[in-house]
């Protein structure tokens, strides 16, 4: 540690913090985005879903109309054939308990019918949900595929950046004590990426413990690297640089 200049080895551990700063934020971008991007998605999906259900609902709909108007068609079909059978009747009472049947089926018609009518304004309702929600849903999409597209953007440029910044730190590197890099880069594994902290006032800068007077004084020394005794990063005064 006597053959070099711990002074020095300062400066270039800053000029390393501001390189390891830049990659720690674009790297935690990197995890970010990803996430952002999915509860995008499920947001988006939801809104599909929903266009999806009101779809399925339409289906059951229509689905239900036709079954009702085949229903009706066969009511239909019964009344004409006892219509028909009026003609073949002989006794009055014959007569009336066939014109209670088809009163019968008449009522059952109307049943039918009203049904079907019931059955039409709901398809309708439906409908006009359907195409007002297909152009939110499309819109939604719209929105959703661009900002997927400037994150993926962003993490691509980011992920250019990063390359970047690694090949000026590995230029960086060489000129400092493996001794003092060591340290650094152990705090810096587990300091959210900052393991050289300015000091501010009679505060660490990166957790903001009050420092002694006989750390600051050991620092202003520069005959060795001083750690926070709270959060252990390496400390150092800017203006005694």
């Amino acid at each position: 540690m006597a053959q070099i200049s711990i002074r020095d080895q300062i400066r270039r551990l800053i000029d390393l913090q501001k390189i390891d700063s830049d990659i720690y934020g674009l790297k935690e971008e990197l995890t970010r985005k990803p996430i952002l991007i999915g509860e995008l998605k499920e947001k988006f999906e939801k809104n599909k879903a929903h266009l999806n259900e009101l779809e399925e609902k339409l289906k059951k709909i229509l689905l239900g109309r036709k079954s009702l108007e085949l229903e009706l068609k066969g009511k239909e079909d019964e009344h004409l054939k006892a219509n028909t059978q009026l003609s073949q009747i002989k006794t009055n009472k014959e007569y009336q308990a066939k014109i209670a049947e088809m009163e019968h089926i008449r009522a059952d018609q109307s049943i039918l019918e009203e049904k079907i009518l019931i059955a039409y304004d709901e398809a309708d309702a439906v409908g006009r949900e359907i195409e007002k929600e297909r152009g939110v849903v499309a819109q939604e999409e719209k929105r959703y595929l661009a900002q997927k597209n400037e994150m993926e953007d962003q993490m691509t440029l980011a992920q250019d950046r990063i390359k970047v910044l690694e090949s000026q730190r590995k230029q960086i590197l060489p000129d400092i004590d493996p001794h003092c890099l060591n340290r650094y880069e152990r705090v810096l594994m587990h300091k959210s990426g900052l393991a050289i902290a300015r000091l501010q006032g009679n505060s660490c800068g990166g957790c903001f413990m009050n420092v002694t007077q006989q750390q600051i004084n050991t620092i202003r020394m520069h005959d060795q690297l001083v750690e926070c005794e709270m959060c252990q990063r390496i400390l150092y005064i800017e203006d005694d640089l």
